[in-house]
């Protein structure tokens, strides 16, 4: 009896890590601007919370690409389980797509609801709501920069909680990202997701983040690849030409290896196959008090 229980219990244990952390609503009725009720009408932040033993009380969500068409896994999960090995909290959001017929600014408001839920969660979570950060990689990366670049700082008036929170976040880390959504270096895929084939140029502009920088955008950590072919360089060095220009600290690394969407270093979870951006990266949050 005493050896079933232990299968038992243990196949219980199994069964809950197969199944991973629970999402949670970003609203808890029907969100903004939404088209129906089906899962894809319905963003949702996933926690991933490190040991306690290890938790620094910083937190970041995770906006993983796909062009503004899908979400790709591997930007999302793999990067919170490594962030949770830096001892700093991970939340990913799923935030709804232009394939399930949404377009700016709904992207934005489920970015902004993300990092105003976990500040007014944060004693839940045993977070400090002074260190929440955001990250995105390709599209996640323009969703992310997006945020860094045109965030407020809540309605004080609000009845809801979480809405008199603040979306700014307090850094960025900001993978091969899209930047730009005007000119020769912009990526016109995930432009016709988020804003749709006929929007006007100046729409693009506005929201080609390198042109929005101001001395209030947080610190920054970005990176590229020189090989990458499907997000151009410039998109990253347009961004941190721009912070240099507005004073705002950051760190930018280009790796001559590597394609575009390689996440940590591939796409499966292999820790010995991590990509050298992960230990700058490491070194970084170490430096601004989220790591260990």
């Amino acid at each position: 009896m005493k050896s079933f229980l232990g299968f038992f219990v243990l196949g219980c244990v199994s069964f809950c890590l197969a199944q991973g952390p629970a999402p949670i609503p970003l609203w808890p009725a029907d969100p903004p601007g939404a088209l129906g009720r089906e899962e894809k009408d319905i963003p949702t932040l996933t926690p991933y919370l490190p040991p306690p033993e290890r938790a620094t009380g910083a937190a970041v969500v995770i906006c993983p690409g796909g062009g503004y068409a899908t979400l790709a896994p591997h930007e999302g999960d793999h990067y919170a389980r490594w962030l949770n090995e830096l001892g700093i909290a991970a939340f990913v959001l799923k935030y709804r797509l232009g394939s399930a017929g949404y377009r700016h600014p709904v992207m934005l408001q489920d970015a902004a609801r993300a990092v105003r839920l976990v500040r007014a969660r944060a004693g839940e979570w045993k977070l400090d709501p002074g260190r929440v950060g955001i990250m995105g990689s390709s599209a996640g990366g323009h969703l992310a920069s997006t945020l860094l670049t045109h965030f407020d700082l809540g309605n004080p008036g609000a009845d809801e909680p979480v809405e008199r929170q603040s979306c700014r976040p307090d850094l960025g880390i900001l993978c091969y990202p899209v930047i730009s959504l005007s000119g020769p270096f912009a990526h016109r895929g995930s432009r016709d997701q988020l804003l749709g084939k006929d929007a006007p140029e100046d729409l693009a502009v506005a929201l080609s983040n390198e042109r929005n920088v101001t001395s209030n955008t947080p610190p920054c950590f970005l990176w590229h690849t020189w090989q990458d072919k499907g997000v151009p360089i410039e998109n990253s060095l347009a961004f941190a030409r721009a912070l240099r220009e507005a004073g705002v600290p950051f760190e930018l690394h280009i790796f001559e290896h590597g394609g575009h969407g390689i996440g940590l270093g591939t796409r499966e979870w292999d820790p010995d196959k991590r990509h050298p951006w992960t230990i700058a990266c490491a070194h970084w949050l170490r430096q601004r008090g989220f790591a260990r």
